[in-house]
C-alpha cells in the first residue's frame, strides 16, 4: 500500500509518501509544498492544489492520510490553514482516492505510543521507524510522515480485526 501523508497548511504543506507492505516501511519521497505570504490567498491555494495533483499523478498513492486541524487560539489562522487543507483534500478526492483523517492525538499515540508526546519525540520516532538518517525538515514534513505511519498502523489493525 502506498500512503500519501499530509500535514496541511497554507505557507507549508508537508507531505510524505511511504510504502507499507508486510509490516515493513519504505520511504518513497517526502518534502513540502510552500507558498509565499506575499501571494494572494487564491494563488496560494491554486499552487497547493496543482502541486498536490502532481504528487498524486507521479506517485499514484492508494490512500491519503491527513492530519485534522487543531487550533484553540487564532481563528483567522485556522480558517486560512483550513483553506489549504481543503484544496489538498479536493485534489485527492478528484483522483477518487480514499481519504483518512487523524487527530494529532491519534498520530502521536500511533507513532510514539503516547498521545501527549512532544513534537521532538514524534520526529525521533519517525526517523527510527522509517530508518532515516536524519529527522526530516521542516517539522511539517516529519508530521506528514507521522500521519502516513499512523494510517499504516491503523490499516494494519483494521485488517487484523476483520479476521477475528
Amino acid at each position: 500500500m502506498i500512503i500519501l501523508g499530509i500535514d496541511p497548511g497554507i505557507a507549508i504543506v508537508g507531505y510524505g509518501i511511504i510504502k507499507y507492505e508486510e509490516n515493513r516501511f519504505s520511504v518513497i519521497n517526502y518534502g513540502a509544498i510552500t507558498t509565499h505570504s506575499s501571494m494572494k490567498l487564491p494563488d496560494r491555494l491554486k499552487e497547493i492544489f496543482e502541486d498536490m495533483n502532481q504528487l498524486i499523478d507521479l506517485y499514484h498513492p492508494d490512500v491519503v492520510a491527513v492530519e485534522e486541524l487543531f487550533f484553540n487560539k487564532n481563528v483567522k489562522t485556522a480558517l486560512t490553514v483550513g483553506h489549504g487543507r481543503g484544496v489538498a483534500l479536493l485534489a485527492a478526492a478528484n483522483k477518487d482516492l480514499e481519504i483518512f483523517e487523524y487527530t494529532p492525538l491519534q498520530v502521536k499515540q500511533s507513532v510514539v505510543g503516547y498521545g501527549r508526546a512532544e513534537k521532538a519525540q514524534v520526529q525521533q520516532m519517525v526517523k527510527v521507524i522509517l530508518s532515516l538518517n536524519e529527522i526530516p525538515k521542516p517539522d511539517d514534513v516529519a508530521d506528514a510522515l507521522a500521519v502516513a505511519v499512523c494510517h499504516a498502523h491503523s490499516a494494519n489493525l483494521s485488517g487484523r480485526l476483520r479476521y477475528l
